[in-house]
């Protein structure tokens, strides 16, 4: 008789509301025989380790032996992570008024480092004189520093942000991700990567 195959498709960063955490907490289940797929979802994983808010390194070697502990002779097929962190954050209720000032301040942190850094560079590069040595090129006058060249460069950055961002209107010009959410992902994934090395460091320090 043929054994049934399970499939198992774990991401790397989960997050968690609390224990005990279930199979279909945290991975995509699935198996010819739906009785075997809808028992294995229920099954309990070790989460002794999980002590209150923060990050949980596991390997899917501990959910193998959970589902094996249940069904001895099923063959399981992980298609995901060989390694993933459970994460359980701190329940907490923030009121309406502070989330708006919250959102205020990294606004206004963000208006004014954006344009400390666009200043910067143009004194960097000396962007006043070149427009003031190309505006009396063209015209033969003194420029006074408020001229079609200086208007139409500041409405440049401006519309150039909010179309290589991709990310400012609720339709989009392309389907592709923003080079912000690009980014993002990237910081996440080498978080992700690090906090599961340092596991496997921890553990190897213990071990020897």
């Amino acid at each position: 008789m043929k054994s049934e195959t399970l499939y198992l498709k774990i991401d790397r960063n989960i997050r968690i509301s609390g224990t005990p955490v279930s199979l279909k907490d945290i991975a995509t289940v699935l198996c010819q025989e739906k009785t075997v797929e809808n028992r294995a979802k229920t099954i309990k994983l070790p989460a002794s380790r999980i002590q209150g808010p923060g990050r949980y390194v596991f390997s899917v070697t501990d959910v193998i032996e959970a589902i094996q502990k249940e069904f001895p002779s099923l063959e399981i097929c992980n298609l995901g992570e060989s390694d993933f962190i459970l994460t359980m954050e701190k329940a907490k209720k923030a009121s309406e008024a502070w989330s708006w000032c919250k959102t205020v301040l990294v606004c206004v942190l963000s208006f004014f480092g954006a344009a400390f850094s666009i200043m910067a560079f143009n004194n960097d590069i000396g962007i006043t004189n070149l427009f003031g040595q190309l505006y009396r090129q063209f015209t033969g006058e003194a420029s006074n520093g408020f001229t079609v060249l200086e208007i139409t460069y500041s409405l440049g950055v401006g519309i150039g942000i909010l179309l290589y961002f991709n990310h400012f209107s609720k339709k989009k010009r392309v389907t592709d991700p923003s080079p912000l959410e690009v980014e993002m992902r990237t910081y996440e994934d080498e978080v992700n990567a690090t906090v599961i090395e340092a596991e496997e460091r921890e553990m190897e320090g213990q071990e020897g």
